[in-house]
């Protein structure tokens, strides 16, 4: 597995991470893109930003007198670079108020005459004409957690001409088999919980005359789904990766659809192939490509 680096994994399996509802997840999503320190974050991604920095500037054909569509546009560097490899026009798309910050940046870098940057989501907007490039930085957890794909899709369907092209291009999704000491810290982590439980339970019994007990069970169930019944992103070394991974999903961007994405089911055989390993987790990890591109480069 040398081609999977430091941090390139999701682990799942036994974990810390919180179930969480999926309404109030859709209001975080937007709320934590719309400040500086979360673009940061991602700016400082050097695979990320070099993968895609490649893709535009080593394919200037693809954007030179082209239109260009950035879908969640964030930051706004990739309008930025699309407006520098020779775009004539780019709609740089974010619903969030980072619109703002994306305008300021767009004008100080002087391509405010290319990059209109237009606060909405792409399915409310409108714009005037077809585009011949998309271009997006779409990816989540294991790839489609935060479903901002639907939203490429959309904006696709509705705006990119036909032999218009996709930036990423492609997009897999990987499992496999790991080794990890994630499980037993976080069986650790839930007998402390109950330990505390139930020193708050003898106490409120003795200082309020109150008996909680018959509420463990209730507090058991709500700490095994914390704890070990979701996923938590964790970076993964090659050298716990035990077995053969595999890919469970391949998308093409420029063909798939929302049906495609809203279940995914695989069937695979993840071998085991380290002597004495035991199995303590599936890790998913993913990676996108730039088919279109002269390179192939690609994104992990």
């Amino acid at each position: 597995m040398a081609s999977l680096p430091n941090g390139a994994a999701a682990a799942g399996g036994p974990s810390g991470a919180p179930v969480v509802d999926k309404e109030v997840d859709f209001a975080n999503y937007f709320c934590t893109y719309a400040y500086l320190y979360h673009q940061k974050e991602m700016l400082c991604d050097r695979v990320r930003m070099d993968a895609y920095h490649s893709a535009v500037f080593r394919n200037a054909h693809h954007f030179r007198d082209k239109v260009v569509l950035d879908v969640g546009t964030g930051s706004g560097i990739l309008a930025i670079w699309s407006a520098q490899a020779g775009a004539r026009k780019v709609y740089a798309v974010e619903a969030t108020n980072m619109a703002e910050h994306a305008r300021e940046l767009a004008r100080a870098n002087g391509v405010t005459d290319i990059v209109e940057v237009i606060q909405g989501t792409v399915e409310d907007i409108e714009l005037p004409e077809k585009v011949d490039v998309i271009i997006s930085e779409w990816m989540g957890y294991f790839l489609l957690r935060e479903s901002m794909f639907d939203s490429v899709i959309c904006a696709r369907d509705r705006w990119l001409k036909p032999d218009g092209v996709m930036y990423p291009s492609h997009a897999r999704m990987w499992l496999a088999p790991i080794r990890t000491g994630l499980g037993d810290k976080k069986m650790e982590d839930l007998d402390v919980a109950m330990d505390d439980w139930g020193q708050f339970v003898e106490e409120t019994q003795v200082y309020y005359g109150v008996n909680m007990n018959v509420l463990t069970k209730a507090y058991r169930a709500e700490h095994e789904k914390y704890y070990l019944k979701s996923s938590i992103w964790n970076n993964l070394h090659p050298n716990q990766v035990i077995g053969q991974a595999a890919v469970i999903k391949e998308m093409d961007c420029l063909t798939a659809t929302v049906d495609e994405i809203r279940e995914i089911r695989a069937q695979v055989m993840l071998p085991i192939s380290l002597d004495g390993a035991r199995l303590a987790a599936l890790a998913g990890w993913f990676d996108v490509h730039f088919r279109v591109c002269q390179s192939n480069l690609h994104l992990l």
